[in-house]
Formats: structure tokens, sequence, C-alpha cells
């Protein structure tokens, strides 16, 4: 493929290294998660998370967040593999707890394939590029 990748890596000390996809000027490094987080919300027209540990769990949180308060602009939000998220977390709880209200259960899809998530992407945006809230997969 000649497309070009862009990569917004994080310096750890062991774990996090840049992906060899990534087009070698396109590779920016970061030393904070939370300016990498800026970077990549500024940037993303959609999350995809996968499953994965506090890392990835502080980027949906804060993501769902701030979309929640309207602090961004509403992006899908694409939970990959839904048996793994059902596990970890418990929308329902959160609604009947009242610290999330039902409708932001709708902030969140789920995907099995790479094909569902580009589906839910696509019916994301109208031709004026705002997003819908009526998916498929939701929670």
């Amino acid at each position: 493929m000649d497309g070009k990748s862009i990569g917004l890596n994080i310096v750890l000390p062991s774990e996090q290294k840049p992906n060899p996809y990534i087009t070698p000027d396109l590779c920016f490094q970061f030393h904070y998660f939370a300016i990498r987080k800026m970077h990549f919300l500024m940037r993303a027209i959609a999350l995809v998370a996968f499953p994965g540990g506090f890392g990835t769990l502080d980027e949906l949180f804060e993501t769902l967040t701030l979309i929640q308060t309207q602090k961004v602009r509403q992006v899908p939000v694409i939970l990959f593999g839904r048996h793994y998220w059902d596990k970890i977390i418990n929308f329902d709880v959160l609604v009947e707890e009242g610290v999330i209200s039902y409708c932001d259960r709708e902030l969140i899809d789920y995907a099995e394939t790479a094909e569902q998530a580009w589906e839910i992407i696509l019916a994301s945006y109208t031709t004026n590029g705002d997003t819908h809230t009526n998916h498929r997969n939701r929670a």
C-alpha cells in the first residue's frame, strides 16, 4: 500500500514501541498521556477500542466523558469484541446506580469484525459530517 500512516506513540519504559506501519515522518512521540489523548481526539473520526488494560480504559472513559459533557464533538465509540467488554464493564449497573443516564449507553457500539466497525463508522456520518446516534450494535 502507498498510503501514509500516522502514529501517536507514548514513551514508556518497556511496553510501547512504534507500529512498524507508521510512516517514519509521521511518527510522533509523546511523554504525557493527556497530551497524546488530546491530539488523538482533535484528529479522530472514531474511537475503536480493543481489549486492553488501564491505558485502554483511560482513553475509553476520557473519550466517553468528553463526548457526554460535550467538550469534544461526538465521534463513534466502538468496542471491539463484545464478550470481553461485557465482562469488564457493566454499563447497565452504571445506569441502575444513576451515575450515567440510559442515553449515555447510546454513545457506544460493538463490533466483532473490522468490516462491522467500518460500517458503523460510515453509518455514523451524514453528508454534512455530523454524527448520527442510531446504530445497529448499541450497548
